[in-house]
């Protein structure tokens, strides 16, 4: 089939790659605008610009989905339209454009965490599982009709960004059985079941640690915003980093809410039960410090977080 790609971050290049790889023919791949990144904002293909410019792909960079995408992508009379985290929605007559229409691969189990961000929601929740599910696009939000998935238990500490590299991998592969399929007219998709919830974009203030939490609230959302938007707290009115974070050892001992201290050669976190661990962070105006030597560069007889 003829196929258009439409994706931008990491996470979707393995996508972009295996289906390059196939007997399929990639007529185009529909990626965000080359966005400023770094401190000196240096203007940056995305991810998914850069793997197709090495694949010698044409490339249509676009902000959003409108009539001048669409009609770039029409004149390539695309059979199928596959989309993995573009950063925009498909509408009409865009939507309709393909023969086959278009399908999606979205990191979830649907019908739970529809939406943007639906590793890191999922993180944050302390779901045990994690998945990818491949559906049909319509124009209701990530309520298509879903062709296949695989289900994965969470990996024990992952961040989202681990998570999300190894669901990029097995989606990937997920994501061509499906064409596949549908090319030689063997697909079937079965209505999704279940009460939708909804994962919207996370922005920087999702990422602030709450020490009055569980240990296991405070963990899963380390988990769910790290790498991006970012975990952080917050000291003498000054941002903090956490940078990496863990349960802390069993006979640590239980500290009030954020209070920090030193347990052997480790620093702990209380919280509202046991305690965290903190590994690396990041103070602010600095770089990435072991935690335990940031600790001890700091002149307070009993610092707290939060505060």
């Amino acid at each position: 089939m003829r196929l258009v790609f439409a994706g931008t971050p990491a996470p979707a290049v393995p996508s972009l790659r295996a289906l390059h790889a196939s007997s399929h023919d990639i007529v185009t791949v529909v990626t965000r605008d080359d966005a400023p990144l770094g401190r000196k904002r240096v203007l940056t293909p995305s991810p998914v610009a850069a793997a197709a410019a090495e694949l010698g792909l044409p490339v249509v960079k676009t902000r959003r989905l409108d009539d001048a995408a669409t009609t770039a992508i029409e004149r390539t009379h695309p059979d199928l339209g596959v989309i993995v985290a573009y950063g925009g929605l498909v509408r009409e007559p865009l939507l309709s454009a393909p023969r086959h229409g278009w399908i999606n691969l979205h990191f979830s189990q649907l019908p739970r965490w529809r939406g943007a961000a639906p590793v890191q929601h999922g993180l944050i929740a302390g779901d045990a599982d994690v998945a990818a599910s491949v559906f049909r696009l319509v124009a209701e939000l990530d309520a298509g009709d879903v062709f296949d998935e695989v289900v994965l238990p969470a990996p024990q500490d992952a961040t989202a960004g681990e998570v999300l590299d190894l669901l990029a991998e097995r989606g990937a592969a997920l994501l061509r059985t499906v064409v596949d399929a549908i090319a030689d007219g063997s697909a079937t998709a079965r209505p999704q079941e279940g009460v939708p919830t909804f994962a919207p974009k996370l922005g920087d203030a999702d990422g602030r640690l709450d020490w009055n939490g569980t240990r296991e609230e405070v963990i899963h959302r380390f988990r769910g915003v790290t790498p991006e938007p970012g975990a952080h707290t917050i000291l003498d009115g000054a941002r903090l980093k956490v940078l990496r974070a863990r349960e802390a050892a069993p006979d640590a001992p239980r500290l009030s809410p954020g209070r920090l201290a030193i347990h052997g050669r480790a620093v702990i976190v209380g919280t509202a039960t046991e305690p965290v661990l903190l590994e690396r962070v990041q103070p602010a105006g600095r770089g990435p410090m072991i935690a335990e030597d940031w600790f001890r560069g700091l002149r307070h007889s009993e610092p707290v977080l939060g505060s």
